[in-house]
Parts: C-alpha cells; structure tokens; sequence
C-alpha cells in the first residue's frame, strides 16, 4: 500500500520532469510540446491504473510482447535497408538545409529593395532609383556606393539601409569624412517605425500572411541570431526586425 501511494505521488512530478528536459533539449514548439504531454499523461494514466489494479498488467504486457516479437522479425530487413534510409535522410536534411540558407527577407525602401538571407547573414539588393537604378548593389564599387549615398540623402530610410550596407562591405568607409553616416538620430528609426504595416512587417520576417505567432517568434529569433548589432549586425536592421515582430504579434 505505501508503495502504491509512493508511486501515485512521485510519477506525475518524474514525468513533468521528463517532459520539460525533452521539451528544453530538442527545442519543441507548441503544438508537439501538446503531443508529448497528451502522450505521457496517456502512459501516466495506464501506470496508475495498473499500479491500482483497475487495469490488468496482461492487457498491456500481451500486445507489447506481440509487438516486440514483430519486430524482432522484421529487424533483419530493416538492417538491410539501413543504409538506404541514411542516405534518404542525408539528402533530406542537404535540402532542408539548404533551403534554410536560400530563404530571405525584403527590406523596401525608396532608393532600395534590400535582401537579407537568413542562413548565411548576407546583405545585398536591386537599386530602384537614381545613377545606378536597375544594379544590384553588389556590383557597385565603393565609389559608386559613396555616389549611391548621396543620392539617399534625402530618404532616411535609404540612407540607413545603405549605410548598414557600407558597414558590412567596406568597414573605414566612414572615416572619409566627406560622406558621413546619419546625422539626425533616432528620428529616422521612428519615422521607420510609423511606416511599418502588415506586408512589410512580413516581408522583413520572411514570412507568408496567416503565419501563426510560433512562426513569427522562430522568425525573428532566427534574424536576430544573424544581424543583432552584437554579432556583427546592424543596429537599423535590428530594430526593424523587432518593430516587424511587434506589429505583427500585436495584431
């Protein structure tokens, strides 16, 4: 009896234990830490039904046994085809990789329509306006981009994203002198901030419309990890990624 009462008390706090170590380790969202509980709520029950005896051990030992005997059956085949399943998984995992490195976000501004990818943290964009509309950016020299500055002087927006640009491409381009960075502080960032709505906030995200708030949280993780201002990031980028999150969990 008094093991029967230990058992009753100690297993439901030994699985909340064994289902937050899973849910922090493999990082799990929402909707499988769901799974994981329904599943071990439904094994804890059984347990405690079986420790009562409400439940004969039979009823669940006998298919476990059938179980295990199939599948000590079919485990010479399925050594065989071992090899095969590794190499389906090594290449699924390639793609999924590799589509992970491909997806990007657009950053629109007057001048610019910037492209930040997310596996790899690059910058780079088609110019929209002025000497060198219908370029990408990459193909400019850093004269050009110096010419290119310039002429977003009279966009805010334009002149930051660029000026994030010239920090990850030619890091001294400021020390020039002649073409300094922003002057004006953070009213630009707030005048950015006014101007983010729904699309745009989720063009940044790299999202689709009817993304869930899991989606938008993993999202903005996933860029901050890439261009927050301690890694290596821009500080304009930065906050136009927490300002897309914002609106849209706000919504």
């Amino acid at each position: 009896m008094i093991v029967r009462l230990l058992f009753l008390l100690i297993a439901p706090v030994l699985a909340w234990y064994l289902v937050k170590s899973i849910s922090q380790r493999y990082s799990l969202s929402a909707k499988q830490n769901r799974y994981l509980f329904i599943a071990t709520a439904a094994l804890l029950l059984v347990a405690v039904l079986i420790v009562l005896g409400r439940l004969p051990a039979q009823w669940i030992l006998a298919p476990l046994g059938a179980i295990g005997a199939f599948a000590l059956r079919l485990l010479p085949a399925a050594l065989r085809f071992l090899p095969i399943w590794q190499m389906l998984g090594s290449r699924i995992s390639t793609a999924s990789a590799s589509a992970s490195q491909q997806q990007s976000s657009t950053l629109r501004t007057e001048y610019l329509e910037m492209e930040l990818v997310h596996g790899s943290g690059e910058l780079d964009g088609n110019i929209l306006r002025g000497e060198f509309a219908g370029r990408r950016l990459g193909s400019l020299n850093r004269e050009e981009l110096l010419r290119l500055h310039a002429e977003c002087r009279g966009d805010a927006d334009s002149r930051q994203v660029l000026e994030a640009y010239l920090d990850r491409v030619h890091a001294d381009w400021r020390a020039s002198g002649e073409h300094g960075g922003s002057q004006d502080g953070g009213g630009a960032d707030s005048a950015g901030e006014i101007n983010m709505n729904r699309q745009l906030a989720l063009e940044i995200l790299g999202l689709a419309e009817g993304a869930s708030r899991d989606d938008i949280i993993k999202a903005h993780r996933k860029l901050m990890q890439k261009f927050h201002p301690d890694r290596g990031g821009s500080d304009y980028f930065s906050k136009k990624i927490n300002a897309a999150k914002d609106l849209l969990l706000d919504d």
